[in-house]
């Protein structure tokens, strides 16, 4: 945990990725984060594998630094107490769809009437100004109307999803940098309630159309889309004698140093190689040698030679190498710090100044919740009357 944010009262009502990876980050940086779920918990819990304590690893690696509460929002006690969770908050990030929050009363409009300073996050799938407002959205769906999936056809392929939950991560760190934002205006003076909107669609569209607008940028049709360079057929991991390979000459001098060691004197020779336009019109031709060549020596050959030239390269890592990889071993990317875990991949973000504080690990089910209803100033009396009124879930 960096303490940058030591304080900062954050209202996590979130499941799954998308939406709790935002409360995680706010967290991570000191923020003191309550994570309000159902009486039967977050969705993610239950995701195979599961750890010893019975919560999956998909929850304890987007839930660290978070406190637990369990409310039933569809009783009357529960939102009372929620009510109340609204008025100590500073932040609010939920990730319902809008008729779901809207029917519990929790829109932007009743929150600012409960908190006229609140920051109020709504992750929601696609944005409020749009035809697909309110549609429900989850990862793959997104992968596909963002772009993502279509990709590989740019090169020949079937349309396919990347193995990850990356939709979700693109849209969490888009909502996250927004509440950043607003907290810094907070802090610069900024009054009042201010709404925060992050929409997966939109998240996901502008990470793809960043370097994929490309001519379209300046006028021309839709067609014109596309970063060409990275549909060239051999711009990929490359096959050596015993493995593969990441390679990427980028600069004139890289390409020739390497073309120089291959000895491949024809390419350097040509006349359209010297000219930078041509050179990038023809880039797929380069990546064909590249590819080429690249069979001709082992991987352990080409590391030791890729570092000589200076050529940016990497060995193409599997899940079980990144867990062995020697630099995240340097930094203790997998240090524990508290979570509890024998792995966890730590907040990526450092700040060498500061010392760290130990992470919290992921909360249990309802862990803190008669402390939390006790800081709202309820009696024992009282929090047994809310239980009795189903605040908490089904009375025992």
């Amino acid at each position: 945990m960096i303490p940058l944010l030591p304080g900062l009262r954050v209202l996590d009502l979130t499941t799954v990725i998308y939406g709790p990876l935002i409360g995680q980050v706010l967290g991570d940086f000191g923020a003191d984060v309550i994570k309000v779920e159902g009486p039967e918990g977050d969705l993610a819990r239950a995701i195979q594998p599961r750890g010893p304590q019975g919560d999956s690893a998909m929850f304890v690696c987007n839930n660290r630094n978070k406190r637990s509460m369990v409310l039933d929002l569809k009783t009357a006690a529960g939102r009372e107490v929620f009510t109340g969770l609204l008025r100590w908050a500073e932040v609010f990030v939920h990730n319902m769809r809008p008729a779901a929050i809207d029917r519990l009363g929790f829109g932007f409009a009743p929150v600012a009437a409960i908190n006229p300073q609140i920051i109020y996050c709504a992750a929601v799938g696609f944005g409020s100004g749009g035809r697909y407002a309110g549609r429900p959205a989850f990862d793959d769906v997104i992968q596909a109307a963002g772009g993502i999936a279509a990709l590989p056809s740019y090169r020949g392929q079937d349309p396919a999803y990347v193995p990850g939950v990356m939709a979700d991560k693109v849209a969490a760190l888009t909502a996250t940098y927004g509440v950043m934002a607003a907290i810094a205006a907070r802090g610069r003076g900024m009054k009042g309630p201010i709404e925060v909107e992050a929409a997966m669609f939109e998240s996901v569209a502008a990470f793809v159309l960043n370097e994929h607008l490309a001519a379209a940028a300046f006028g021309g049709p839709p067609e014109a889309a596309g970063y060409h360079r990275m549909f060239a057929p051999d711009r990929r991991p490359y096959r050596t004698q015993d493995g593969w390979i990441a390679a990427l000459p980028y600069t004139e001098q890289q390409w020739r140093r390497l073309l120089d060691f291959t000895g491949r004197r024809d390419v350097l020779q040509a006349p359209w190689f010297s000219d930078p336009g041509e050179r990038s019109a023809r880039i797929a031709e380069l990546y064909t040698v590249l590819a080429e060549e690249m069979t001709r020596r082992s991987t352990a050959d080409w590391l030791e030679a890729l570092e000589t030239l200076d050529i940016p390269h990497a060995k193409v890592n599997r899940l079980e190498d990144l867990l062995r990889d020697p630099h995240l071993q340097d930094v203790d990317f997998f240090a524990p710090n508290g979570t509890g875990l024998a792995r966890s991949a730590r907040q990526p973000v450092r700040f060498p100044g500061l010392a760290d504080e130990p992470d919290r690990p992921a909360p249990a089910l309802g862990a803190d919740a008669r402390a939390l209803t006790e800081m709202l100033g309820y009696t024992p009396e009282q929090i047994d009357q809310l239980r009795a009124g189903g605040a908490f879930g089904p009375p025992a």
